[in-house]
């Protein structure tokens, strides 16, 4: 495997460790409120959280949680081994949730921001629902964690801070800078251009804002299948999604196969001023129109389809020979709107 390679996030040893864990059963669902699926973790608590957990934890500040996304986002070494040595959701939760009051209840995975948020915060900001002999003193200086009331011994601390971008990104209400995830279906390609001396070796890498996503690499074929699911986070400020079609080359840099720009603002848009697209049936509620100066062949229209905000686009790949691209796209906001 090349470095250019590595660099665009195929999956490392580390990574595959992470994900392991992940998919353990009681990691499966989140920590604080049991939505399925989680896509984010708190690396220095040891928990597996979902988007709307994840918004909260966000807010807490790093000396107490600092989330990453499991797929989206680039894990040390350290971060990894700390989210072993807890071991995931139920360790964490053994500690964090041993003494519940009674009326107490963890929140549901519909539950509204306020009481997910006070939940939240007791749990791990106030610390009410631990031992008072495990309780940690936490503080912007502070380098006890989690871990090391599991374990006994005192960790590394834990780096990284949140920068002047991410707190600024922030609203005064001190909603995440994130505003929903992106699912992106990336279906085939059509006649991709030749970089080999008879074929390609194609692979998508998909850019939004620092996000970076690729697809695998499909070997010696010019129309090739995906049918795979990337995921993005949309931040507030977002702008259009880049796509580029590389070969993959063993032995030398990869070959650009061509490029296009999705402009994800009519799905956006369109899904914002919906709300709830649950309490629709199936019904057109927006469209990427055709023009000269995108890549679209045909107009793209948004659409709620069983309870979801879907978007199908056929692009025409640019700077490039020839080559087509299939994709879709599915919208879930962040918070309740």
């Amino acid at each position: 495997m090349s470095h250019r390679q590595s660099a665009l996030g195929r999956p490392s040893s580390g990574k595959k460790r992470l994900k392991d864990l992940l998919v353990q059963r009681d990691n499966r669902l989140c920590a604080d409120c049991g939505a399925p699926d989680p896509k984010w973790a708190s690396s220095n608590i040891g928990v597996f959280l979902c988007l709307k957990c994840c918004a909260v934890h966000r807010n807490l500040g790093t000396h107490i949680s600092k989330v990453l996304s499991v797929t989206l986002d680039e894990w040390s070494e350290d971060e990894i081994d700390a989210m072993m040595e807890v071991g995931g959701n139920a360790s964490a939760n053994s500690i964090y949730e041993a003494y519940l009051p009674e009326g107490v209840k963890k929140p549901r995975p519909d539950a509204p921001h306020d009481e997910r948020t006070k939940y939240i915060r007791s749990k791990y900001e106030l610390q009410e629902f631990l031992k008072p002999s495990l309780r940690i003193k936490s503080g912007p200086s502070s380098k006890q964690s989690l871990q090391a009331s599991l374990s006994g011994k005192k960790m590394n601390e834990r780096k990284g801070s949140m920068d002047n971008k991410t707190v600024s990104s922030m609203n005064a209400n001190g909603v995440s800078e994130f505003i929903g995830m992106l699912k992106v279906r990336v279906l085939k390609g059509t006649n991709l251009a030749i970089r080999d001396m008879l074929s390609s070796d194609p692979y998508i890498i998909l850019t939004l804002g620092q996000q970076k996503v690729q697809t695998s690499v499909v070997t010696s074929n010019l129309n090739p299948v995906w049918n795979e699911e990337l995921d993005l986070a949309v931040p507030q400020d977002y702008g259009s999604i880049k796509l580029q079609v590389y070969d993959h080359d063993m032995f030398s840099a990869d070959d650009i196969m061509g490029e296009a720009e999705i402009d994800i603002q009519p799905m956006i848009t369109s899904a914002l001023a919906f709300g709830d697209a649950t309490m629709f049936g199936d019904m057109q509620i927006g469209k990427w129109l055709k023009s000269y100066d995108n890549a679209l062949i045909e107009d793209s229209t948004v659409n709620i389809v069983a309870g979801k905000v879907k978007q199908d686009l056929w692009l025409r790949l640019q700077n490039v020979e020839s080559g087509e691209v299939e994709l879709e796209l599915e919208w879930t906001p962040l918070l309740d709107q």
